[in-house]
Parts: structure tokens; C-alpha cells; sequence
């Protein structure tokens, strides 16, 4: 069963861009030659890590999202570890993610809003029976008592 992955990696900062493409093509390549399937590859650029990762401070970072079986995914992994250029990787798994938002999307869809309620008209409201407006009649400031 194919399920939905994010897998992001962070590449050494000190890697040319030639190479940095040729390492992305060549994990899409992985992803492809066992069977799944590449829905998004994107390079977010150098960043500043939080904290230091094998003595950078910084590196490339690469969102790939796919559709892939576990076993793929596991091996992805095995070759992120022991790809050299890349210092740390996280696989998250989204399809779960996507079921429960589009379940949270259908169940607003279906309540009523208050813009599609309908409009009351100017001639129901006039109708309305009006109500004078009494003031209330001030307080009578209450009697003191006598000193004694």
C-alpha cells in the first residue's frame, strides 16, 4: 500500500550546486527505480541551522514529497545515512495528515454559515411592532437619619 511521505535532508553547505542536483536526481532516481513515485522535489536553499550538525552551521535544505511503500522508504533512508554529503534527514509520514484535514474541510462545507442564512427585508422589520422607551424615574435619595 502506497502512502504519502515528506522527506526533507539538510546538505552540507560546502557542496557545489552541480552537485547538490546531481544528489537530488539521483534520490528521485531511487524513488522511481523501486516503484514509487515523486510528487514534489523542492530546494528551499542554504539556511542557518539551529543548532551546529557535525561541525556546519548551515546547509541546504531539500523537501521531496512522495508516494511510496514502506519497505522504499526505509531504504531512502539507509541511503541518506550513508550519503556523505548529507549531515542530518527527517521522513514524516502526510497521509494521515491529508485524511483528517479533508475530513475537518467536508465537515465545515456542511454547517450552515451566516452569510447563507437568508436576508431580512426592510419591510419585515418595519413591520415589527415598536416598543416606546420608558426612562426609568431617578432615585429619591433616602432620608438620613437624625443625629441624636
Amino acid at each position: 500500500m502506497s502512502r504519502s511521505y515528506e522527506v526533507m535532508y539538510i546538505v552540507r553547505p560546502d557542496a557545489e550546486e552541480a552537485d547538490l542536483d546531481k544528489l537530488i536526481e539521483g534520490f528521485e532516481k531511487n524513488v522511481t527505480d523501486g516503484g514509487g513515485e515523486v510528487k514534489s522535489t523542492e530546494k528551499m536553499g542554504r539556511r542557518r541551522l539551529a543548532y551546529t550538525v557535525r561541525k556546519f552551521n548551515d546547509g541546504f535544505y531539500v523537501l521531496m514529497t512522495i508516494l511510496a511503500e514502506g519497505s522504499l522508504v526505509s531504504e531512502i533512508e539507509r541511503r541518506l545515512r550513508v550519503t556523505e554529503q548529507v549531515i542530518k534527514f527527517i521522513t514524516v509520514r502526510i497521509d494521515e495528515e491529508e485524511k483528517r484535514l479533508a475530513k475537518v474541510k467536508k465537515l465545515r462545507d456542511s454547517k450552515v454559515k451566516r452569510s447563507a442564512l437568508p436576508a431580512v427585508e426592510a419591510s419585515e422589520v418595519s413591520a415589527a411592532p415598536v416598543v416606546p422607551v420608558v426612562p426609568a424615574a431617578p432615585a429619591t435619595p433616602a432620608a438620613e437619619p437624625a443625629a441624636v
